[in-house]
């Protein structure tokens, strides 16, 4: 790994977003989703939940499969973590759903997803809802794609419809609403 960890925060929450690794950028600028990647996530958030950046990151706690920036592939491309770096982390996944007790956590790409379930390809899981333990821990588990530029996977058929179903499910979730509903005055 190349930088310290990357955190989104002390957030208390029923919801985690879980990336996969910080990019280059996001060790500088101290926070997850912070470059290109996460203008397109935080599109998403703000089109079908009709919650913006700033809101995003101050009610929904960010993690990730592994805290620091990989490094680069030979090929120029962000490194894949290896198995014992992602192992190496998985005790701070661990120990946040142990504290938060989740009701939603969303995983943003495959590495992300396959910590939970099976995901040979994603248009197996992409737009469906999945319940799962972990940490002694019951949730529901709503995968997205990676929103990075890299991949068209998001923006063609089958990956659009299928991410849009994925996110029309996380607008609906009970712990979503929770989030946007204002409070009565």
């Amino acid at each position: 790994m190349k930088s310290t960890p990357v955190s989104g925060g002390p957030i208390v929450s029923d919801v985690i977003i879980i990336g996969q690794a910080p990019g280059p950028r996001e060790p500088t600028l101290k926070r997850p989703f912070a470059h290109t990647a996460g203008q397109t996530l935080f599109r998403w958030f703000e089109t079908f939940c009709g919650m913006n950046e700033a809101t995003v990151r101050s009610k929904i706690y960010f993690a990730a499969v592994c805290r620091c920036f990989p490094g680069k592939a030979a090929g120029g491309t962000d490194r894949v973590p290896a198995p014992d770096e992602i192992r190496n982390c998985a005790p701070w996944m661990t120990e946040e759903i142990e504290i938060l007790k989740p009701r939603l956590i969303i995983p943003v790409g495959r590495l992300a997803v396959i910590q939970f379930i099976e995901c040979e390809k994603l248009e197996h899981v992409i737009g469906k809802k999945f319940r799962v333990r972990r940490a002694g821990h019951g949730f529901d588990l709503i995968p997205l794609p990676h929103p990075s530029g890299a991949s068209p996977w998001h923006k063609i058929p089958p990956g659009k419809e299928l991410l849009e179903q994925a996110m029309r499910k996380i607008a609906h979730h009970s712990a979503i609403r929770a989030l946007t509903q204002r409070p009565r005055s």
